[in-house]
Protein backbone atom coordinates (compact mmCIF):
# COMPACT_ATOMS: atom_id res chain seq x y z
CA UNK A 1 0.00 0.00 0.00
CA UNK A 2 2.78 2.47 0.87
CA UNK A 3 4.51 1.74 -2.44
CA UNK A 4 1.33 2.58 -4.33
CA UNK A 5 0.84 5.77 -2.34
CA UNK A 6 4.39 6.87 -3.17
CA UNK A 7 3.79 6.11 -6.86
CA UNK A 8 0.70 8.31 -6.62
CA UNK A 9 2.81 11.11 -5.16
CA UNK A 10 5.24 10.82 -8.07
CA UNK A 11 2.31 11.11 -10.48
CA UNK A 12 1.15 14.28 -8.70
CA UNK A 13 4.63 15.79 -9.11
CA UNK A 14 4.57 15.07 -12.84
CA UNK A 15 1.27 16.92 -13.26
CA UNK A 16 1.54 19.98 -11.04
CA UNK A 17 1.15 22.16 -14.15
CA UNK A 18 -1.78 20.11 -15.50
CA UNK A 19 -5.17 18.89 -14.33
CA UNK A 20 -5.05 16.15 -11.70
CA UNK A 21 -8.05 13.82 -11.69
CA UNK A 22 -8.73 12.39 -8.20
CA UNK A 23 -10.23 9.29 -9.83
CA UNK A 24 -6.93 8.66 -11.65
CA UNK A 25 -5.02 9.09 -8.38
CA UNK A 26 -7.26 6.48 -6.76
CA UNK A 27 -6.73 4.11 -9.70
CA UNK A 28 -2.97 4.42 -9.37
CA UNK A 29 -3.22 3.81 -5.62
CA UNK A 30 -5.41 0.75 -6.35
CA UNK A 31 -8.15 1.88 -3.99
CA UNK A 32 -11.29 4.01 -3.92
CA UNK A 33 -11.15 7.80 -4.15
CA UNK A 34 -12.90 8.02 -0.78
CA UNK A 35 -10.37 5.76 0.94
CA UNK A 36 -7.42 7.52 -0.73
CA UNK A 37 -8.56 10.86 0.67
CA UNK A 38 -9.04 9.37 4.15
CA UNK A 39 -5.69 7.57 4.14
CA UNK A 40 -3.79 10.56 2.81
CA UNK A 41 -5.29 12.92 5.37
CA UNK A 42 -4.45 10.55 8.24
CA UNK A 43 -0.88 9.87 7.08
CA UNK A 44 0.07 13.35 5.85
CA UNK A 45 -1.79 15.45 8.39
CA UNK A 46 -3.45 17.50 5.62
CA UNK A 47 -6.08 16.87 2.96
CA UNK A 48 -4.91 15.61 -0.44
CA UNK A 49 -6.28 18.72 -2.16
CA UNK A 50 -4.34 20.96 0.24
CA UNK A 51 -1.09 19.10 -0.45
CA UNK A 52 -1.55 19.49 -4.22
CA UNK A 53 -2.32 23.20 -3.79
CA UNK A 54 0.73 23.80 -1.62
CA UNK A 55 3.04 21.87 -3.96
CA UNK A 56 1.77 23.88 -6.93
CA UNK A 57 2.30 27.17 -5.11
CA UNK A 58 5.78 26.04 -4.04
CA UNK A 59 6.83 25.37 -7.63
CA UNK A 60 5.05 28.50 -8.83
CA UNK A 61 6.91 30.52 -6.20
CA UNK A 62 10.25 29.44 -7.64
CA UNK A 63 9.11 30.53 -11.10
CA UNK A 64 7.92 33.88 -9.76
CA UNK A 65 11.37 34.56 -8.30
CA UNK A 66 13.12 33.34 -11.46
CA UNK A 67 11.38 36.06 -13.51
CA UNK A 68 11.40 34.14 -16.81
CA UNK A 69 7.61 34.20 -17.30
CA UNK A 70 4.91 36.74 -16.62
CA UNK A 71 2.81 36.39 -13.49
CA UNK A 72 -0.29 35.72 -15.61
CA UNK A 73 1.51 32.93 -17.50
CA UNK A 74 2.50 31.33 -14.21
CA UNK A 75 -1.03 31.70 -12.84
CA UNK A 76 -2.57 29.96 -15.86
CA UNK A 77 0.09 27.23 -15.87
CA UNK A 78 -0.78 26.22 -12.31
CA UNK A 79 -4.53 26.21 -12.73
CA UNK A 80 -5.66 29.70 -11.74
CA UNK A 81 -8.23 31.40 -13.94
CA UNK A 82 -7.01 34.92 -13.27
CA UNK A 83 -4.06 36.83 -11.89
CA UNK A 84 -6.21 37.97 -8.98
CA UNK A 85 -7.07 34.39 -7.94
CA UNK A 86 -3.41 33.41 -8.19
CA UNK A 87 -2.36 36.42 -6.12
CA UNK A 88 -4.84 35.57 -3.36
CA UNK A 89 -3.71 31.95 -3.16
CA UNK A 90 -0.04 32.97 -3.36
CA UNK A 91 -0.42 35.46 -0.52
CA UNK A 92 -2.36 32.97 1.63
CA UNK A 93 0.57 30.54 1.48
CA UNK A 94 3.62 32.77 1.21
CA UNK A 95 2.43 35.82 3.15
CA UNK A 96 3.26 38.14 0.26
CA UNK A 97 1.84 38.75 -3.23
CA UNK A 98 3.64 37.41 -6.31
CA UNK A 99 4.42 40.90 -7.64
CA UNK A 100 6.02 41.98 -4.39
CA UNK A 101 7.90 38.69 -4.13
CA UNK A 102 9.36 39.19 -7.61
CA UNK A 103 10.39 42.77 -6.94
CA UNK A 104 11.91 42.30 -3.50
CA UNK A 105 13.17 38.72 -3.63
CA UNK A 106 11.51 38.07 -0.26
CA UNK A 107 11.50 34.72 1.52
CA UNK A 108 8.80 32.27 0.45
CA UNK A 109 7.30 29.16 2.04
CA UNK A 110 8.14 25.73 0.62
CA UNK A 111 5.94 22.63 0.90
CA UNK A 112 8.33 19.66 0.82
CA UNK A 113 7.55 16.63 -1.33
CA UNK A 114 6.06 13.86 0.76
CA UNK A 115 7.27 10.28 0.90
CA UNK A 116 5.53 7.65 3.00
CA UNK A 117 7.76 5.16 4.81
CA UNK A 118 7.06 2.32 7.19
CA UNK A 119 8.54 2.97 10.63
CA UNK A 120 8.63 0.18 13.21
CA UNK A 121 8.22 1.67 16.67
CA UNK A 122 7.43 -1.36 18.79
CA UNK A 123 5.17 -4.35 19.16
CA UNK A 124 1.93 -2.41 19.63
CA UNK A 125 -1.34 -4.05 18.62
CA UNK A 126 -4.94 -2.96 18.14
CA UNK A 127 -8.09 -4.66 19.38
CA UNK A 128 -10.75 -4.88 16.69
CA UNK A 129 -13.54 -6.97 15.22
CA UNK A 130 -15.32 -6.87 11.87
CA UNK A 131 -19.12 -6.80 11.98
CA UNK A 132 -21.68 -7.21 9.19
CA UNK A 133 -24.71 -5.15 10.19
CA UNK A 134 -28.18 -4.93 8.78
CA UNK A 135 -29.59 -1.45 8.28
CA UNK A 136 -30.14 0.53 11.48
CA UNK A 137 -31.26 3.95 12.67
CA UNK A 138 -29.58 6.59 14.83
CA UNK A 139 -31.92 8.87 16.78
CA UNK A 140 -30.90 12.00 18.67
CA UNK A 141 -30.34 15.77 18.58
CA UNK A 142 -28.43 16.92 15.50
CA UNK A 143 -26.19 19.90 14.72
CA UNK A 144 -24.06 21.07 11.80
CA UNK A 145 -20.56 21.70 13.17
CA UNK A 146 -17.08 22.46 11.79
CA UNK A 147 -14.43 19.77 11.54
CA UNK A 148 -11.59 20.18 14.05
CA UNK A 149 -8.53 17.95 13.61
CA UNK A 150 -6.93 18.41 17.04
CA UNK A 151 -8.03 19.59 20.44
CA UNK A 152 -11.62 19.95 21.66
CA UNK A 153 -14.34 20.83 19.16
CA UNK A 154 -16.01 23.73 20.96
CA UNK A 155 -19.08 23.62 18.70
CA UNK A 156 -19.74 20.00 19.68
CA UNK A 157 -18.98 20.64 23.34
CA UNK A 158 -21.40 23.59 23.46
CA UNK A 159 -24.06 21.65 21.54
CA UNK A 160 -23.93 18.64 23.88
CA UNK A 161 -23.99 20.86 26.97
CA UNK A 162 -27.14 22.51 25.65
CA UNK A 163 -29.11 19.25 25.37
CA UNK A 164 -31.72 18.73 28.07
CA UNK A 165 -30.39 16.01 30.42
CA UNK A 166 -33.89 14.56 30.63
CA UNK A 167 -33.85 13.98 26.86
CA UNK A 168 -30.46 12.25 27.10
CA UNK A 169 -31.81 10.01 29.86
CA UNK A 170 -34.87 9.16 27.77
CA UNK A 171 -32.71 8.37 24.73
CA UNK A 172 -30.45 6.08 26.75
CA UNK A 173 -33.47 3.94 27.61
CA UNK A 174 -34.27 3.55 23.89
CA UNK A 175 -30.90 2.01 23.04
CA UNK A 176 -31.60 -1.55 21.89
CA UNK A 177 -28.81 -2.38 19.41
CA UNK A 178 -25.04 -2.20 19.05
CA UNK A 179 -23.31 0.02 19.76
CA UNK A 180 -25.16 0.28 23.04
CA UNK A 181 -25.75 3.49 24.97
CA UNK A 182 -25.30 7.14 24.00
CA UNK A 183 -23.09 7.51 20.91
CA UNK A 184 -21.49 10.38 19.03
CA UNK A 185 -22.09 10.09 15.28
CA UNK A 186 -20.35 12.11 12.55
CA UNK A 187 -21.88 12.00 9.07
CA UNK A 188 -21.81 13.84 5.74
CA UNK A 189 -18.19 14.93 6.08
CA UNK A 190 -16.66 16.90 3.21
CA UNK A 191 -14.56 14.56 1.02
CA UNK A 192 -11.50 16.80 1.51
CA UNK A 193 -11.75 16.51 5.30
CA UNK A 194 -10.20 19.95 5.46
CA UNK A 195 -10.11 21.85 8.74
CA UNK A 196 -13.23 23.97 9.13
CA UNK A 197 -15.42 22.06 6.66
CA UNK A 198 -18.76 21.05 8.13
CA UNK A 199 -20.34 17.75 9.16
CA UNK A 200 -23.55 16.49 10.72
CA UNK A 201 -23.15 15.56 14.38
CA UNK A 202 -25.70 13.39 16.20
CA UNK A 203 -25.76 12.82 19.96
CA UNK A 204 -28.08 9.87 20.31
CA UNK A 205 -28.63 6.13 20.25
CA UNK A 206 -29.03 3.23 17.83
CA UNK A 207 -32.64 2.11 18.17
CA UNK A 208 -35.64 0.66 16.40
CA UNK A 209 -37.97 2.86 18.48
CA UNK A 210 -39.64 6.01 17.09
CA UNK A 211 -37.69 9.26 17.41
CA UNK A 212 -38.72 11.43 20.37
CA UNK A 213 -39.90 14.96 19.69
CA UNK A 214 -37.04 17.37 19.12
CA UNK A 215 -34.64 14.77 17.70
CA UNK A 216 -33.44 13.84 14.22
CA UNK A 217 -33.17 10.44 12.53
CA UNK A 218 -30.23 9.07 10.53
CA UNK A 219 -30.93 5.94 8.48
CA UNK A 220 -27.77 3.85 8.01
CA UNK A 221 -27.82 1.18 5.27
CA UNK A 222 -26.54 -2.35 5.79
CA UNK A 223 -22.81 -2.84 5.54
CA UNK A 224 -19.56 -3.97 7.10
CA UNK A 225 -17.94 -2.20 10.04
CA UNK A 226 -14.55 -2.36 11.71
CA UNK A 227 -15.00 -1.91 15.45
CA UNK A 228 -11.99 -0.77 17.48
CA UNK A 229 -11.76 -0.65 21.27
CA UNK A 230 -9.34 1.05 23.61
CA UNK A 231 -9.00 1.86 27.32
CA UNK A 232 -6.79 4.65 28.56
CA UNK A 233 -6.42 8.32 29.49
CA UNK A 234 -9.07 10.64 28.09
CA UNK A 235 -9.10 12.21 25.59
CA UNK A 236 -5.62 11.11 24.45
CA UNK A 237 -6.44 7.42 24.06
CA UNK A 238 -9.58 8.21 22.05
CA UNK A 239 -7.78 10.59 19.68
CA UNK A 240 -4.97 8.07 19.16
CA UNK A 241 -7.49 5.29 18.46
CA UNK A 242 -8.84 7.09 15.39
CA UNK A 243 -5.31 7.99 14.23
CA UNK A 244 -4.02 4.42 14.63
CA UNK A 245 -6.97 2.98 12.71
CA UNK A 246 -5.87 4.84 9.59
CA UNK A 247 -2.09 4.89 9.99
CA UNK A 248 -1.65 1.31 11.26
CA UNK A 249 -4.73 -0.88 10.80
CA UNK A 250 -5.83 0.00 7.26
CA UNK A 251 -2.33 -0.31 5.71
CA UNK A 252 -1.94 -3.74 7.37
CA UNK A 253 -5.34 -5.26 6.62
CA UNK A 254 -7.31 -6.04 3.44
CA UNK A 255 -9.99 -3.40 4.07
CA UNK A 256 -10.60 0.16 2.98
CA UNK A 257 -12.95 2.84 4.30
CA UNK A 258 -16.26 3.46 2.57
CA UNK A 259 -18.72 6.36 2.80
CA UNK A 260 -20.83 6.29 5.92
CA UNK A 261 -21.11 7.69 9.44
CA UNK A 262 -18.40 7.27 12.06
CA UNK A 263 -19.73 6.20 15.44
CA UNK A 264 -17.98 6.63 18.78
CA UNK A 265 -19.15 5.30 22.14
CA UNK A 266 -17.27 6.49 25.22
CA UNK A 267 -17.68 5.33 28.81
CA UNK A 268 -15.86 7.51 31.32
CA UNK A 269 -14.35 5.98 34.46
CA UNK A 270 -15.07 7.57 37.87
CA UNK A 271 -13.09 10.80 38.09
CA UNK A 272 -13.07 11.35 34.34
CA UNK A 273 -9.36 10.72 33.76
CA UNK A 274 -9.76 7.31 32.08
CA UNK A 275 -12.20 6.07 29.48
CA UNK A 276 -13.27 3.00 27.53
CA UNK A 277 -13.99 3.78 23.87
CA UNK A 278 -15.45 1.88 20.94
CA UNK A 279 -15.04 3.29 17.42
CA UNK A 280 -17.17 2.02 14.50
CA UNK A 281 -15.83 2.78 11.01
CA UNK A 282 -17.62 1.73 7.78
CA UNK A 283 -15.33 -0.51 5.69
CA UNK A 284 -15.31 -2.78 2.67
CA UNK A 285 -12.94 -5.58 1.78
CA UNK A 286 -10.22 -4.83 -0.78
CA UNK A 287 -10.00 -7.59 -3.32
CA UNK A 288 -6.59 -9.02 -4.11
CA UNK A 289 -4.74 -7.69 -1.08
CA UNK A 290 -4.06 -9.94 1.88
CA UNK A 291 -1.96 -7.40 3.77
CA UNK A 292 0.69 -4.74 3.34
CA UNK A 293 3.33 -7.48 2.99
CA UNK A 294 1.73 -8.58 -0.27
CA UNK A 295 2.34 -5.22 -1.95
Amino acid sequence: MLDRLNQTLEYIESRLDRDIDPAELARRAATSEYHLRRMFSALAGMPLSEYVRRRRLTVAGAEVLAGDASLLEIAVRYGYGSGEAFARAFRAMHGVGPGEARCTGTELVSQARLTFRLTVEGSSSMRYRVVDRTAFTVVGPKARVPLVHSGPNRAIVDFVRGIDPRLVERLAKLSDQEPQGIVAVCDDLDPSRAEGTELDYYHGVVTAEPAPEGTATLSVPAGTWAVFTVSGPAPQAIQELWRDAFTEWFPSNPYRSRPGPEILRVTMAPGGAEADAELWLPVEREQGRAAVFAD
